[in-house]
């Protein structure tokens, strides 16, 4: 199996050199407790858990998987006692409301403790992730009882949570939702109908399981408008706060899946269960979104900690494995052969996955810090601004990092050759687990129609400015820095292109809806590379100003992984452009029945 080593090097690069994570503390008044000291030492001690806790029990847990006997689900060998060591050093409450029993640490700081998490072990991940989750969504539209019951158990990780969304005959359109809630007369509801696909739906590691669950009132409208959200415990709590009386919901197998098969994905059946409202009446979708979009971030650092876990075994493997001679002559002439290192193909494929995760991190680390931002900056502009900069650039986020998880890990198992295919290796779980992150919180398909059917045209294009002016403004700044030109001007000419196709979409897309999705899955890929083009750019300017000093390896890889991302991965925009505005004709023009 490959080591996972946290990389605590590139994690502060990226907090404290580009985003300058260090200052927050003292430019957001409710961050003044996230100093360097404090964020140094969960770091690291986020790191020690995550390399000693979770890493050695992936494989293992993988191989075991979740157990189902007569609606009990069991994790495997390890999990629970990990889970227990999880909570008693507090990560739960790591980024949440110190009213409620949290750190009220910022979330960006959450960002990199995720990613940790993701990397070791993302099935682990996933039983803390839907809490984190379910608690925001409380946090924000339940009422003051649902909060002062529920939070406190959520921030300690006594209690878990989830979301229950999906139904057997829909996923993406919720309108379709057929579950349904009955008045009870002391205010309550019932709930009968049935979810499937529930992350951490049934398990052994809390005492109780806190459901969000969407569902329909009997004279509500039809579709999407008439969904309401409905708070519904596995054990109905006691007036102290404990554990009581069974509720009426159960789970009713767990799937047989293709990855993440320690995290049990199950289907839950309401039978009556009790359940509360949260927030108003048929306005569940809007209360939903906000743990959706949570999600949505948080399954973007899912693809990240894959992309990192992926290259670190494959780094690992190429320095080690020999194959043939460099076609140079050979590099090691006392041994057998060169580690395959040497090669051209294998670093094309290292140095790939490199450049698009270093640039991942950075993308999604800055929208850690704008969340902050939006929540607690005290300029209310700048709050505004933050909070529409997170909103244009989270299917982004999440689309494209959960790409790039997939493909990297792909990549990993090329590296290693016929090893890559065998299970004791571990590359190829990466592989597996990956592939449900391009899926679930929204396929990248419809990622790419969020961005272009609903973030472009917000505010006739005010979501689109916060990021298209702070780009605009840099480049027109760095071209005046000659040692930047390297990575400014192929930086230029994708932000031109990004800039045309927005402009095109706007066009076509208004005269006809198809046409915009039709181009929606490439503009979105085309925004991100440029986004990443200007995280490189940034990372660029930093590494040149200290390539000199004491760590000049560490700026020269930088730099060297920049160049590589400029001369290799950015041109891809190109073709983008040219699919993207090649319209909707080849794509609709054979009739359904023709396929």
């Amino acid at each position: 199996m490959p080591a996972y080593k946290a990389p605590l090097r590139e994690i502060k690069f990226v907090l404290y050199e580009l985003l300058k994570a260090d200052s927050l503390s003292n430019t957001v008044p409710a961050y003044a407790e996230a100093t360097p000291e404090t964020i140094d030492a969960i770091l690291e001690a986020a790191g020690q858990f995550c390399e000693e806790e979770l890493q050695p029990l992936n494989h293992p847990g993988d191989e075991e998987g979740c157990h189902f006997d007569n609606g009990v689900v069991t994790t495997p060998k390890g999990f629970k006692e990990a889970y227990a060591k999880f909570v008693e050093s507090g990560w739960p409450g790591l980024p949440c409301d110190p009213d409620y029993g949290g750190q009220g640490l910022p979330k960006l700081i959450n960002f990199a403790v995720e990613e940790m998490i993701c990397s070791a072990n993302l099935s682990f991940g996933m039983y803390p992730g839907l809490s984190n989750g379910n608690y925001n969504a409380i946090h924000a539209h339940g009422s003051d009882e649902q909060k002062a019951l529920y939070l406190p158990k959520l921030v300690t990780g006594e209690w878990s949570g989830t979301m229950c969304l999906t139904e057997p005959h829909c996923g993406t359109d919720l309108g379709l939702c057929k579950t349904r809630a009955e008045a009870n007369a002391d205010g309550s509801y019932n709930l009968f109908g049935t979810k499937i696909f529930i992350s951490a739906g049934e398990h052994d590691l809390t005492d109780n399981i806190i459901h969000l669950v969407l569902a329909r009132l009997p004279d509500a409208p039809a579709g999407i408008r008439g969904i309401s959200l409905f708070v519904c415990p596995k054990f109905l709590p006691t007036a102290d706060g404990g554990v009581g009386a069974r509720n009426k919901v159960a789970c009713g197998s767990i799937e047989k899946k293709m990855g993440i098969k320690a995290s049990s994905t199950c289907v839950i059946n309401f039978d009556g269960a009790q359940a509360w409202l949260v927030g108003k009446p048929n306005k569940g979708m809007s209360a939903m979104f906000t743990m959706m979009n949570t999600a949505r971030l948080a399954v973007g650092m899912q693809g990240l900690g894959i992309a990192e876990a992926a290259y670190q075994g494959a780094v690992t493997y190429a320095r080690d494995r020999l194959q043939m001679r460099s076609l140079a002559g050979a590099k090691f002439p006392e041994k057998p052969a060169d580690p395959i290192i040497v090669h051209p193909d294998v670093r094309r494929m290292l140095l790939k996955m490199r450049a698009l995760t270093e640039a991942s991190r950075a993308l999604s680390y800055w929208m850690g810090l704008e969340l902050d931002i939006a929540s607690h900056h005290p300029d209310p502009e700048r709050r505004a601004e933050a909070d529409d900069l997170v909103a244009l650039l989270t299917p982004i986020v999440k689309a494209f990092l959960t790409d790039h998880g997939f493909d990297a890990a792909n990549l990993g198992v090329q590296v290693f050759g016929g090893h890559g295919y065998i299970r004791e290796w571990g590359m190829e779980q990466l592989v597996r687990d990956a592939r449900i992150t391009q899926i679930y919180e929204g396929t990248n398909g419809i990622q790419a129609l969020d961005l272009v059917g609903r973030k472009l045209g917000t505010g006739v294009g005010r979501m689109a400015r916060r990021f298209f002016h702070p780009v605009s403004e840099y480049i027109e700044a760095a071209s005046e820095k000659p040692a930047l030109q390297e990575f400014v001007l192929p930086t230029a000419k994708a932000f031109a292109k990004l800039q045309q196709a927005t402009a095109w979409l706007a066009q076509a897309g208004m005269a006809d809806p198809e046409e915009a999705g039709a181009a929606a899955t490439d503009y979105l890929r085309l925004f991100a590379l440029t986004a990443l083009a200007y995280m490189w750019c940034r990372m660029a300017e930093i590494a040149l100003e200290k390539k000199d000093g004491e760590e000049a390896a560490f700026y020269d890889a930088k730099l060297a992984a920049a160049r590589f991302f400029m001369a290799r991965l950015l041109p891809e925009t190109n073709s983008l452009f040219t699919m993207l505005t090649a319209g909707k004709s080849t794509l609709m023009a054979l009739p359904a029945e023709a396929f």
